[in-house]
């Protein structure tokens, strides 16, 4: 068969497919690779933050700062994501390294809250769930786009869900809600996956766009995996005393 469909389509058919491949497999590897530096970082400094008293104090008990915080968080996503073409290469790659920062900021409080042991079982869940499901979202054939709407209205429900139990504080439904979050978080990262792939398709022959458009992706599977591994810490019941 295969000597067959080299008489077929010739040598040429079969080396341009291959340089596409090549290409994919060498624009995934850098989106992945931008995405475990962001999480390094995130995780350098939030451990940092932790170890400083007053600082974490003055995050936790001041809520303009931590408000402060994650509305920084949403105006680098939102300049990231809405604004990547525009934008210079350094000047992505300098907010995505800020988001992460900004990040570790927020989340220095879980290693007060949790063992190191729970923060690495939690963290080890995560990457063979998350890297199942990337792997998933790269191999497979199904049209993972038709499942966009139901996965961004869970994504908002959640939302919404979260900010209503801050108030109501009802452990029934922070269960439901991290349940339903187990699961969008992993059509997501299926999703965001597949995602990537259309991305370098669309970019044609602009490296500089590719390049940047790699800095959204590694930003969007980051937002994944830091979901996905929140969520379970939450299913954790060993914390610190």
């Amino acid at each position: 068969m295969y000597n067959n469909n080299y008489r077929k389509y010739g040598p040429s058919a079969y080396e341009e497919e291959f340089d596409v491949l090549q290409g994919l497999n060498s624009y995934v590897s850098k989106v992945y690779g931008w995405m475990f530096a962001g999480l390094l970082i995130t995780a350098i400094v939030a451990y940092l933050v932790s170890t400083s008293e007053i600082i974490v104090v003055s995050i936790i008990s001041n809520p303009l700062l931590y408000f402060g915080l994650f509305i920084v968080e949403l105006i680098l996503v939102g300049a990231l994501s809405s604004r990547v073409e525009k934008l210079s290469y350094g000047t992505a790659i300098a907010l995505f390294i800020g988001y992460a920062v900004v990040n570790g900021l927020t989340l220095s409080i879980i290693f007060l809250a949790y063992t190191g042991e729970t923060l690495v079982s939690a963290f080890l869940v995560t990457s063979l769930s998350f890297g199942a499901m990337s792997l998933y979202g790269y191999l497979t054939k199904t049209d993972l786009f038709k499942f966009r709407n139901i996965l961004f209205m869970g994504l908002i429900g959640i939302i919404i869900t979260s900010v209503i139990n801050v108030f109501l504080s009802n452990s029934t439904l922070d269960w439901i809600t991290s349940i339903v979050g187990l699961f969008v978080f992993l059509g997501l990262t299926a999703y965001d996956m597949q995602k990537l792939k259309a991305y370098y398709v669309n970019t044609g022959g602009d490296l500089e766009l590719r390049q940047k458009v790699a800095i959204t992706g590694a930003l969007s599977l980051y937002l994944d995996f830091i979901n996905l591994f929140l969520i379970i810490l939450r299913f954790s019941s060993r914390r610190r005393n």
